[in-house]
């Protein structure tokens, strides 16, 4: 039994024995073995003149934009309203019936008159001793009283004479010839286009990039291609608190009067010219954590390194190394590094998840992915 049970033991240990130097050899063999080179493209940092440009959209405002309206009511009597034309400040648009205010002024310019004959008339009473100075004086501000009087009843007839408060387009007419209408209500549209206001409004955090001068340029979806410069006239001193951006006013000039007020546009600034280090955008691995990226560099490679079928290596290689990078803006396929990456410095632009720090790479451009900053892609 005791024979039996050695026995017993010597074969089970035998067996554990043989598979445990069996797993040793393969785990040694695996972590021995070399890893092929992983094949990837490259590109060579390089250091380009990007103007920071900013984004925006805003809104077309005429420097002078109202719907014309009276102070008086009245019948409308006579229009003189050119549809979609330009107007000179000044121009009578409409007239109301005046017949009954003229009417009141003969009577008022009459009375004006008798009562300035009777002021000169008790004057010269006064002077000679034949009435007090005090009826006098009374008889002038009779002649007063009147004469503003007539001066009133003028400036009600001018009401009713409605022209044209500054030079502008005319809209569409809203009122008919025989028409009542009371005061406040609109008769034409007259807007101010050349030159004409752009109002926008831009994050808090951009106070003091955009000041007065600044160049803007703007882009209307209903002309497709054209782009209309401007200046910066007026940047709002004070911070909304409840959308934290603030506004700003550019000018442009308006000479055929293709921008109308109403009008949605995209708005370009730039904030100043600076050096960046640019490459492509599929060189950036994007993680949660951090950004980084993958340098290509050339070492010796150390003693006694054999491939894949054994045989020694000599001479230098290719490896990677993954560094952290800070990244800006874009243009197109390319992005902006910040911080971590200098000029001619080597990044692998594809093949990224395979690769991990110091391993051995093979660079191989037959297919580079694209790196432009203008891209123009095929419509298929």
């Amino acid at each position: 039994m005791i024979l039996m049970l050695v026995g017993v033991a010597v074969i089970i240990g035998g067996v554990f024995a043989v598979k445990y130097i069996m797993g040793k050899g393969m785990n040694d063999f695996f972590d021995n073995m070399p890893q092929p080179a992983a094949t990837v493209t490259d590109w060579t940092a390089k250091e380009e003149e990007w103007v920071d440009a900013q984004q925006a959209v805003g809104t077309f405002v005429a420097v002078n934009g109202t719907d014309v309206t009276t102070e008086a009511g009245g019948v409308v009597r006579s229009l003189s309203i050119d549809v979609g034309k330009p107007v000179k400040a000044g121009t009578v648009l409409a007239q109301l019936n005046t017949a009954n205010e003229l009417a009141v002024l003969k009577s008022l310019e009459a009375s004006a008159r008798l009562a300035a004959v009777q002021r000169d008339r008790w004057q010269a009473l006064a002077r000679d001793k034949l009435v007090s100075q005090a009826e006098a004086e009374e008889r002038a501000t009779v002649a007063a009283t009147s004469l503003a009087q007539v001066e009133a009843q003028r400036a009600l007839i001018a009401q009713k004479t409605i022209r044209a408060p500054f030079d502008g387009v005319l809209g569409i007419r809203q009122v008919n010839l025989g028409q009542f209408i009371n005061p406040g209500d609109p008769i034409v549209s007259l807007q101010a286009l050349d030159p004409i206001y752009l109002d926008f409004t831009l994050p808090e955090r951009q106070v003091g990039q955009v000041l007065p001068g600044t160049v803007i340029r703007a882009t209307v979806d209903a002309l497709p291609g054209q782009v209309f410069e401007g200046k910066v006239t007026a940047v709002e001193p004070q911070v909304d608190a409840a959308t934290r951006n603030f506004k700003v006013q550019a000018t442009l000039d308006n000479p055929e009067y293709n921008l109308r007020p109403g009008t949605f546009a995209h708005v370009g600034f730039d904030t100043g010219d600076s050096r960046k280090v640019v490459v492509p955008q599929t060189a950036i691995s994007f993680n949660p954590y951090g950004n980084a990226v993958y340098v290509i560099q050339e070492v010796q490679r150390a003693e006694g390194e054999k491939d894949m079928q054994g045989k020694p290596l000599t001479g230098k290689k290719l490896v990677v190394r993954q560094r952290f990078v800070k990244t800006g803006a874009t243009r197109g396929d390319l992005i902006a590094v910040t911080e971590g990456l200098k000029p001619g410095e080597r990044v692998a632009t594809s093949g990224l998840l395979k690769l991990r720090n110091d391993a051995e790479v093979v660079v191989n451009n037959k297919v580079q992915p694209v790196s432009e900053a203008q891209p123009k892609p095929e419509n298929r």
